[in-house]
């Protein structure tokens, strides 16, 4: 952040238009519904739990679908990230783009209507070989086993979609550009392409770390995309596994922070800045050539309804004061306060406006 943006008078905002903010990733149908434990047993599913749909799964998701309450919300990283940003900034409408694959189908048609409802421009590539992609939210009490089914989001094709001079006018009028590190295992072409143009163009280019089997098995990808990146997002698990993955011989946050902000650039004009994520610990940040830590908002252990969409909300508001030219401390103030109204409910869900000064 250059120094200007640090100095702005408090609380104006520059400015946006449409379009402002980019983000590409795996769009996934979000489906919850309250369950029984004999529905977890059925599937062998444990009560609080993450994993990835196999064949014993299929038929689960037209089970749910069933269920009396169910409840669908456009999911997956990214595109969650740039719903919330959406909201933080309220109008004008679209500030958000994103893209994404789904397939032609009943739920396709959710997202699509689910995308406009939070007025993101979606622009999906859209195909019939695979289903598109959902998650079930199988919730039991206070937990919720999540099986994501990624079908249609593994589809996305650089020169079927991105490539095209209509979507790629899209990309070229955006400031901002965020995609999480799970895209990393469906099109890393792409987020090359779009890294690329960021860095020639002096645009703010931001990654997520996202999980710490991307920096395992998908180290090659991201250490090509690394050079490109402005802004580097990720939580403690993420930022301990990439520094043992880099061979940072270090534990501590802060030293890994800095270590990180050291790799290679490309745009020289803009430093990196690191942000990891600790959950209720301090937010650690790269500022200039120190690394300053940011508390959290309190938050009484018994008002946390779920703490899945933490992450991406975090991104959501940090992304909002971005656009706007905010302070780098500012953003984090932003992106806190979306964390901590998403964990209050179930999925990254919100109210109809932030209350955010």
């Amino acid at each position: 952040m250059s120094a200007e943006k640090h100095n702005m008078c408090a609380g104006r905002k520059a400015a946006l238009s449409e379009n402002t903010l980019f983000g590409m990733g795996n769009p996934l149908l979000d489906i919850s519904a309250v369950v029984g434990k004999d529905f977890l047993d059925k599937y062998g599913l444990k009560p609080n739990d993450q994993i990835l749909a196999e064949e014993k799964h299929k038929a689960l998701f037209d089970e749910i679908v069933k269920k009396s309450k169910v409840e669908y919300h456009a999911g997956g990283s990214t595109q969650n990230s740039m719903k919330i940003a959406q909201w933080m900034i309220q109008k004008p409408h679209k500030v958000a783009t994103f893209f994404g694959c789904i397939g032609t189908d009943h739920f396709g048609d959710i997202l699509k209507k689910k995308a406009a409802e939070a007025h993101v421009e979606a622009h999906y590539y859209e195909q019939n070989e695979e289903p598109t992609g959902t998650c079930a939210a199988c919730i039991t009490g206070d937990n919720r086993s999540l099986v994501a089914n990624l079908a249609a989001a593994n589809c996305y094709k650089k020169e079927k979609h991105l490539d095209l001079d209509s979507n790629w006018e899209l990309v070229k009028k955006a400031k901002v550009y965020y995609i999480a590190g799970f895209f990393l295992t469906v099109s890393p072409e792409s987020i090359l392409k779009v890294a690329k143009h960021a860095s020639n163009n002096n645009k703010i280019f931001c990654m997520n770390l996202s999980a710490p089997f991307i920096s395992q098995f998908f180290k090659e990808p991201l250490m090509k995309v690394m050079p490109y990146v402005d802004i580097l997002f990720g939580n403690e698990t993420e930022a301990a596994t990439f520094a043992k993955e880099l061979g940072f011989e270090t534990d501590d946050i802060a030293e890994i922070a800095k270590k990180t902000q050291n790799l290679p650039k490309e745009n020289t004009k803009r430093q990196r800045v690191v942000v990891f994520t600790q959950g209720k610990d301090d937010t650690v940040a790269t500022t200039g050539d120190r690394v300053t830590m940011f508390p959290v908002l309190d938050i009484d252990q018994k008002d946390i309804v779920d703490t899945n969409g933490a992450g991406d909300a975090f991104v959501g508001g940090f992304l909002s004061g971005l656009v706007q030219e905010q302070s780098l401390e500012e953003c984090i103030r932003a992106g806190h306060y979306a964390a901590n109204v998403i964990i209050r409910r179930v999925g990254c869900t919100f109210p109809e406006n932030p209350d955010f000064h």
